[in-house]
């Protein structure tokens, strides 16, 4: 017998009995006229053909090196770890979204402008709500002190607290809302 026995190559490859038989019927060995294993060959011949991938899940690990195909640098079992880290994250995202602990942004932002808005538009109007009566507690209290009848004019009072209130407004309006 000129080569190895499939037992022979078997121990010499690391594979088992059964696998050596699999690559002999798929034609990875290179095989002598007797029907014996030429090793060297055959072990060129399966390097050759095997997905390195493959060899290094068989010899049970996975290298440094490891490819999926030609010129890819992502083998297999990186993506699918890729893939099931990227499925837990989404599916704490969906958990602490059910819980509340986070919320859409566009829906945030959207809730704060609404919120501004009606805060500024309440402002705005407030000089016109309040003026008469402030005016006529003020003619009042002054009436009180100095013991004659002070009046007030309601619109001068409404076209001040008008002014101010925008001078309020205006400096407000250079906040930004950020949520990144």
């Amino acid at each position: 017998m000129e080569g190895m026995s499939e037992r022979a190559y078997a121990a010499h490859s690391g594979l088992s009995r059964g696998a050596v038989q699999k690559v002999r019927k798929n034609g990875r060995l290179v095989l002598f006229a007797d029907g014996s294993i030429n090793a060297a060959a055959s072990d060129a011949r399966r390097g050759a053909m095997t997905d390195p991938d493959q060899q290094m899940r068989s010899r049970g690990g996975v290298g440094e090196g490891a490819v999926s195909g030609p010129g890819d640098s992502t083998s297999y079992l990186k993506a699918r770890t890729a893939l099931t880290v990227y499925q837990a994250q989404d599916r704490q995202l969906a958990i602490q979204k059910k819980k509340g602990v986070l919320v859409d942004r566009a829906r945030a932002e959207t809730l704060v402008f609404r919120l501004a808005r009606e805060a500024r538009d309440s402002w705005v109007t407030w000089p016109i709500r309040v003026a008469a009566l402030m005016a006529a507690q003020l003619s009042a209290e002054m009436e009180k002190a100095q013991g004659e009848p002070v009046t007030i004019e309601t619109a001068i009072l409404q076209r001040v607290l008008e002014t101010h209130v925008r001078e309020q407004l205006d400096a407000l309006a250079d906040l930004r809302v950020s949520l990144a």
